[in-house]
């Protein structure tokens, strides 16, 4: 086996690996066209849905001038004729320089990451790990603040299965930051993050209202979907959904450098009339995953960017 860099969780990185990437980052926000993949295949293996993810990985890929090849439906794929991941996975390092690939098992992009010759990018297992959408909240984060440390953040919403949720508390820790948790009770953060951070003497709180009083402390408002799928109890559900919902009015007395974060798609939990605020960043922070992408890509295959 190469001495192959893969991607798989965001434990994978430590301070300096993050910083790394957010100065990669900078350089592609500055000029996302170079083409440093000419000659390279990246295949995109989704044997889950994606839109946003998918899209902005590929484009990423194109604008580095590498081919793209792979499937968005794993329905078309032999794995509905029931090959393994394993066998897959080992086709695929064949013909691809890098893998980048969403699975719904939690696990899969790292036991993929131990068959395969070639680099993997986890782009999403099950509710475990979707590390590149923490380089991008990180850069949105860095680019929006000018820092990553000390600053306080919010976040609300589903804190139980959110993944995106999950990686960005271990992505921050190494900045100090101050959490305020905003969560229904069946969505409450789970024991083994607020484990993390007392083991990582990051300081938090927790709340299950969401209000104004809460969203003047933060810097950043990092909102995210309550999915009525996770409710046991229908009722319960009809009780908080309409609780997590931002409103324009509710950020009047904000902090100046405020910025709201999604990591998207949002349903109804940012009212449309947020959007024109110069406060709401969820676009940007989207345009954002291009450029951490790239520089995700660029540093697995050991690219150097000038």
């Amino acid at each position: 086996m190469s001495s192959k860099k893969s991607l798989v969780s965001i434990t994978d990185y430590g301070k300096e690996d993050i910083l790394r990437i957010l100065h990669l980052a900078q350089k592609f926000d500055q000029n996302p066209n170079r083409r440093y993949l000419e000659g390279k295949v990246c295949a995109t293996l989704f044997f889950e849905p994606s839109t946003r993810t998918r899209l902005s990985f590929e484009t990423a890929i194109n604008r580095l001038g590498g081919k793209v090849i792979g499937f968005s439906d794993a329905a078309t794929t032999s794995s509905s004729k029931g090959e393994t991941l394993k066998d897959t996975i080992a086709m695929v390092s064949n013909y691809a320089d890098l893998i980048i690939m969403r699975h719904f098992l939690e696990g899969a992009a790292r036991y993929a990451s131990e068959i395969s010759d070639v680099p993997i990018i986890n782009a999403g297992d099950g509710a475990n790990q979707h590390p590149t959408q923490t380089m991008l909240d990180l850069y949105s984060i860095y680019k929006t603040q000018g820092t990553l440390d000390n600053l306080t953040i919010n976040i609300v919403g589903d804190l139980k299965y959110g993944r995106t949720v999950h990686s960005l508390i271990i992505g921050m820790s190494h900045f100090n930051p101050t959490f305020n948790f905003v969560a229904p009770d069946e969505l409450k953060l789970p024991e083994i993050y607020k484990t993390f951070c007392d083991e990582h003497a990051i300081k938090y709180t927790e709340h299950s209202d969401f209000t104004e009083e809460v969203i003047n402390q933060c810097d950043i408002l990092y909102m995210t979907r309550v999915q009525r799928e996770r409710f046991t109890d229908l009722m319960e559900y009809e009780k908080v959904k309409n609780v997590y919902i931002l409103r324009k009015s509710m950020i009047a007395h904000s902090k100046q450098n405020m910025k709201i974060l999604h990591p998207l798609p949002r349903v109804n939990e940012i009212q449309q009339d947020v959007d024109d605020s110069p406060k709401a960043y969820y676009f940007q922070q989207a345009k954002n995953g291009m450029y951490a992408r790239e520089a995700v890509i660029c540093d697995v295959l050991n690219i150097n960017v000038e």
